[in-house]
């Protein structure tokens, strides 16, 4: 990696500029509107919609081309950790430091907030200038779909063993899919070949892995604290997940060997996919 290229500088900054905009978004209004805003605006690392930017700046697009899709990516992801929490599913106290939805205001208008969220996002996303907006559009619906699927297989899997296999499916659908959807909607509106296209997808594919590894590692030998969520719940539920079916340090071992199928997918740029190799690096070294 590039010594000149600063990693934390540059996820602060586009942090902060992907915090500014989607505040533009979240009006003071309705109950509903101010538990949107709740979700949308808590504190986090915008990881997703960063990666949006920079595979789409990797391509050749320009900022304002590309923040439609990474607000949409945000917009989807906050109503995935709204619907995960609730009692119907994983019935989690605690979310960034914060109350959750369902605790800070009510299970109905927490359900509804995320509804809310996921119709909003694909508006925006919409609202994306560029001729592969509409293929952008069926990204974020099949991930959507992915994410879906994927944690009705997670609660199926709840107390019983799986296999390696169904293990990783589970990941790719719950956690990989978005991750993936986001690379692949800033390269559309990036207006990226079909070659970039299937490298990013690649890239992405891994880091998703990489991620989820890192999230079951966390889970299981991080504080409450340290994680601004609740620590151990996925062995209290009986989950399924890398360090159940591998242990701690062969998780690690999976998640380093993820991070280096996402940096071989990168081979073929240069200096500018500095921010996507980095942002592999951190999925995997991060602490909560």
């Amino acid at each position: 990696m590039a010594n000149s290229f600063h990693f934390p500088s540059y996820l602060q900054q586009r942090a902060a500029l992907i915090n500014t905009r989607l505040e533009q978004l979240c009006p003071p209004g309705s109950r509903l509107q101010q538990a949107m805003a709740y979700c949308l605006l808590a504190p986090g690392k915008r990881l997703r919609p960063v990666l949006t930017l920079a595979a789409g700046e990797l391509v050749g697009g320009q900022l304002e081309q590309l923040m439609p899709g990474a607000l949409a990516i945000e917009m989807v992801h906050a109503m995935s950790l709204v619907h995960d929490d609730l009692p119907a599913m994983d019935n989690d106290t605690l979310r960034r430091g914060r109350p959750t939805c369902h605790i800070a205001f009510d299970e109905a208008t927490a359900l509804l907030a995320g509804d809310a969220l996921l119709a909003a996002a694909f508006g925006t996303l919409a609202r994306a200038p560029g001729v592969q907006v509409g293929q952008a559009v069926q990204e974020l619906s099949q991930a959507a779909l992915a994410m879906c699927q994927g944690q009705s297989l997670d609660l199926l899997a709840e107390g019983r063993e799986i296999t390696a296999g169904e293990l990783e499916r589970i990941h790719s659908l719950k956690t990989g899919a978005l991750l993936v959807a986001a690379a692949r909607i800033g390269c559309l509106l990036g207006s990226g070949s079909a070659l970039d296209l299937e490298r990013l997808s690649t890239y992405a594919q891994a880091v998703g892995l990489a991620f989820q590894i890192i999230d079951d590692v966390l889970d299981a030998t991080a504080s409450t604290t340290e994680l601004g969520k609740t620590a151990g719940k996925d062995q209290k539920a009986h989950k399924a997940t890398f360090v159940t079916v591998h242990g701690v340090a062969a998780a690690r071992r999976w998640a380093q060997a993820a991070l280096a199928q996402a940096q071989a997918a990168l081979a073929g740029y240069g200096p500018s996919a500095e921010p996507l190799r980095a942002l592999g690096e951190y999925t995997v070294s991060r602490r909560r």
